[in-house]
């Protein structure tokens, strides 16, 4: 029981069995998620601190909510409220919150390798809830487990994520965990927004998006994260939508009952349309859920690995 590492800090570090481990335990705390009493005692006694050095809604109140179900104890730290707006560093931010007995400390950080940087230094598990242009390994792993629900496994299904792949971290962290599973994943994007050798996680660079999305099980919409950008990497949002949105006529080249996902927040009208984004297909309020309870799986594996639970 647990994982092999006191951190989880990509999926890069997690074998397939490791994979499963947390997909099958995001069953049982889904089950706890959809009844009366969403109390459980799994984390009682031990704590759990978010220190977000980015702004987010989903990724950090899914684990302050996935922590409190639990019954941990919790606390949010976020920069402009704390030292850090007085220029203390990353390292003694995270012994400060170390020292306090923390028993977790999940972390968003700009620069990529900022929670593998952490990680040896200090007595706390690390959780990388998304660092820099690296991975988002959580995002993944609930992606993952969106898939898993609907079709008892990702092997052999066919995946296509289209977007802006160059500033996602949540396509690299699912073109790593998804192929580990055995799906076949394909992604497009404009050129000036597809990272260069992206092909050595396991992915196929498709040629169009109506080429990522024929026949797949599964089509997922990326986010055009303008706020990453230094400059414009396409002529205009009407060209971005035009050439690259998934539409009614590009979901329809899909697999019959394919699902359609987003890891939000979308752009409506951008990467996809808002009539699509709320179609019969669409699944993103249901990975929005299930993000709350592979959180809580992958907090209470950590645990159970920290105090051979």
């Amino acid at each position: 029981m647990g994982l092999k590492s006191k951190d989880l800090l990509g999926l890069k570090q997690l074998t397939a069995d490791e994979i499963m481990e947390i997909l099958e335990t995001a069953k049982m705390m889904k089950m706890v998620l959809k009844g009366d009493n969403k109390k459980t005692s799994h984390l009682q006694g031990k704590s759990v601190v978010t220190l977000f050095y980015e702004n987010s809604t989903r990724t950090r109140l899914s684990f302050e909510l996935a922590s409190k179900y639990m019954g941990s104890a919790s606390a949010n730290i976020t920069t402009s409220g704390s030292s850090v707006a007085k220029g203390e560093s990353l390292l003694d931010t995270a012994r400060t919150i170390d020292s306090m007995g923390t028993d977790i400390i999940i972390m968003r950080h700009n620069q990529s390798g900022a929670p593998h940087f952490l990680a040896p230094r200090i007595n706390a598990s690390i959780v990388n809830a998304g660092d820099g242009m690296n991975e988002h390994p959580t995002q993944a792993l609930l992606d993952m487990f969106t898939i898993y629900e609907k079709y008892g496994t990702l092997e052999g299904k066919k995946i296509a994520i289209c977007g802006d792949c160059y500033h996602s971290r949540v396509v690299r962290s699912d073109a790593i965990g998804m192929t580990k599973l055995g799906a076949e994943v394909k992604i497009y994007g404009p050129k000036t927004m597809m990272p260069m050798g992206i092909e050595k996680l396991g992915c196929t660079v498709a040629d169009s998006v109506a080429d990522a999305v024929k026949d797949a099980d599964a089509v997922m919409g990326l986010r055009v994260q303008l706020e990453r950008q230094t400059k414009s990497l396409f002529p205009s949002v009407a060209e971005y939508s035009k050439y690259y949105a998934i539409t009614p006529e590009m979901l329809a080249l899909a697999k019959e009952g394919a699902i359609l996902m987003h890891p939000g927040p979308c752009n409506h009208g951008v990467e996809l349309p808002t009539a699509v984004y709320d179609c019969d297909q669409s699944v993103i309020n249901e990975q929005v859920t299930n993000g709350v309870a592979v959180r809580m799986a992958v907090l209470y594996l950590l645990i159970a690995r920290r105090y051979n639970l």
